[in-house]
This record gives structure tokens, sequence and C-alpha cells, in this order.
């Protein structure tokens, strides 16, 4: 067996929480691979890289020899896990959480060495319980320990309700880490509560307890919520690379040391103009994607939209707006955002914009915040410095 007696500080790097740091280097001297879990629950069918974060951890146990296990979690997406959330999340039908399984293996593969992964759905223990089974496996759990959780008790506080299913969610989380035998569970920080009810319940079974390791979450698009599709503010690692280094190209200069270390591992370098290494980050994570010929066809494409303003040569995204949309400049590039690059602006972010001379329509700028572009009529409609469609 590969040591591993020296990997410790490597390993822990990058995490918010490490618990704990003592036990982990106990079970790195065991001159076994560990067996490293992480739960994944196909709540859509898309990977974005704030998923990414979390997964490049446990590809660096991989690479050191240890064993990671990914659980599709097709049982706990029916519940949907409530951390974070102030309301009950939507209910998924089977057939759409197999389905978004299908596409979240492809691209969790884009991270992970598929032959060094071991890949489990927890329907496989959770499926055959029976109503006495989970009634013996709640008795473990207090109501006490549940109301600890940061998320639920501001529910309460706030007046908002919390379903009986959504307790159960931490419970079955922690029971997926007895039937794996996890040595260690990877999570956001967001998860934290979820990782230590695996910690209680193995020492139940007498199994040795997992080590909890989270990781911070990225923050989205629009520098403020934590990257998620159903905010529009996530770059997705399936999305064509012009998308993509698009996206990336709209990250604040304040974010970029973030998505630096969270993405790259690497510390920003202060030398480098902040353009430069924003076009630097995007090239390095479509390279990684996608390819690094992909990659450089993407950066030339900005490059010739918005560097050197050609918009009409440019490869840009199509636009059709519903015939039932109002056709004033204000109202089409708020949708336009919405539907070609998943970004929310309010109205009047976009009347800032058009104000400030950055809207054009077929190369002119637009200063008119009541100003209409004719239905059926076509071109290139630039919505901000980064952002361009083409209207149809």
């Amino acid at each position: 067996m590969i040591s591993m007696t020296n990997s410790l500080d490597h390993l822990i790097t990058g995490c918010v929480n490490v618990h704990s740091k003592a036990e982990l280097q106990v079970k790195l001297k065991l001159g076994r691979p560990l067996r490293i879990k992480l739960g994944v629950d196909p709540t859509s069918s898309d990977i974005h890289l704030g998923h990414t974060v979390v997964l490049q951890k446990l590809r660096q146990f991989q690479e050191l020899g240890h064993q990671a296990v990914l659980i599709i979690g097709d049982y706990t997406t029916m519940i949907g896990d409530p951390s974070g959330r102030s309301t009950t999340r939507p209910h998924l039908s089977l057939e759409q959480i197999l389905e978004h399984a299908k596409s979240y293996q492809s691209q969790a593969f884009k991270v992970l060495d598929p032959e060094k992964t071991e890949l489990r759905f927890n329907s496989e223990w959770l499926a055959p319980m029976t109503f006495s089974d989970v009634i013996k496996l709640n008795s473990r759990v207090t109501l006490q320990q549940m109301l600890q959780r940061e998320d639920f008790r501001n529910r309460i506080d706030q007046g908002y309700a919390i379903h009986l299913h959504e307790l159960q969610y931490p419970v079955m989380q922690g029971w997926d880490s007895v039937m794996v035998r996890a040595d260690v569970e990877l999570g956001g920080t967001d998860q934290l509560f979820n990782l230590l009810v695996g910690r209680d319940l193995q020492r139940e079974e007498k199994q040795e307890q997992q080590i909890v390791m989270t990781m911070p979450l990225l923050v989205g698009l629009d520098g403020v919520q934590k990257m998620s599709k159903s905010l529009g503010n996530y770059v997705g690692v399936d999305e064509a690379p012009t998308t993509m280094f698009g996206k990336l190209m709209s990250i604040s200069d304040e974010l970029m040391e973030t998505y630096y270390t969270l993405l790259l591992g690497e510390q920003l370098d202060a030398s480098l103009h902040p353009m430069e290494a924003k076009k630097s980050l995007a090239e390095r994570i479509v390279t990684r994607y996608h390819s690094a010929v992909a990659a450089q066809e993407a950066r030339a494409d900005f490059e010739l939209r918005f560097s050197k303003k050609d918009l009409e040569a440019a490869e840009l995204p199509h636009y059709s707006p519903a015939a039932e949309l109002s056709r004033d400049v204000i109202t089409l590039v708020v949708d336009a955002f919405q539907q070609a690059f998943g970004i929310t602006k309010s109205r009047g972010d976009v009347r800032r914009l058009v104000e400030g001379g950055s809207v054009t329509w077929r190369g002119e700028k637009i200063n008119d915040p009541k100003a209409l572009i004719p239905s059926g009529s076509e071109g290139v409609l630039k919505l901000d410095r980064k952002h361009a469609v083409r209207m149809l």
C-alpha cells in the first residue's frame, strides 16, 4: 500500500472544517486506502463549477491512492436537501431523478477518475427499508439534535413551515455513511450538520467514525449568493466553450482571488492585469472541461466580440423574444440576459446600462430607456460590455 503519512497538509488545504485533523492523521497511518464518500443529489441535469470544488477534493484523495465512493442520492433527492432553504424543495418524480442522474455521472467524471470511483445509488439500501426499519432508525436521533440546525431554527423563527419529511434527510444521508463504511465524508459548509449525523450513526453501529471535511461554497456570477442553477448565477461544466468563457468573464474583479483559489487551487498573481487574469482563468477552465483548442477558440471569439468590437462577425447566442413580450429595450435586455446567459438583471440595473451607453442595437447606442425595437427586427443586441446576442 502507498504510504499516506505525509499527505495530511495537502488534503486539508482549502477545507473550512476538518473534524478532526488528529483523527484524519490516525486514519492516514493505517496503511490502507481510505473510503472517501461524497453524496450528490441529482436535483437538475447540470453540474456547475460550484459542485466541482468538492469534486476536486475527492480527486485529490484518488490521486493519493484512496477509494472514492460517489453516492447518487436518487432516494434522498425525492425529499430534497433542506440545507440553507427557507422553503420546502419541490418534489421530483423518480423518472426525472434517474434522467438527471445519468448526466450527473458523465459530468462528475470530467473531474473524477471513473476507474477509481465506486458508484452507488442510495436506493440500494433505502428502498428495501420497511416502515418499522425507518422508525428504528429515527429512534437514534432526537428532535433536539435536529433543531440545532441553524436553517431549521431560522425557519421556525421566521414562521416558515418545516415538514416532517425534511427531518428525515440528515438521517438518510447519515445512514449512507454506515452502509458504505465511509472513512471520510466530503461536503460543502452547508452540509456540516448532515455529515456529523453520519458520525453519530456510525458510532451507534460500532463502526469507526468518519472524518468530516467541508469545502467553501463558491459564490455565483452575481457576486452575492452561492452558485446555483435555480438562481441563474452558475457556470455549467457541460456548457458550450464560448458560453462558459463569456460567463467567467462576467465575474467581478473582487471574486477573482476566490475563483483562482477554489477552482484552480492557486493564488492569483497580483502582477497580472485584472482583464488578463480573468481571461487566463476562463481559458484554463474551458481547457479543463473541453480542450485547449476549444479554449483558444473561445478566447479568440471573446476578443473578437469585445476587444475588436466586431460583433457582426462573432459567434453569438441566438435570442428570440416571445411574441407577447413588450418591445421596449429594457424588457428585451432583461429577458435576453436571462434566456441567453442565465443572468438575472433587474429593470433598474438595465436602465443604468442603457443610460450609461452600454446597450447597443445594430452597432448604435441606445440611450433612451423607452426606446422600442420593432417586432421581427433582426440584428446584434449588445447587453453590456461583456454580453451580446443575435436577435432573430
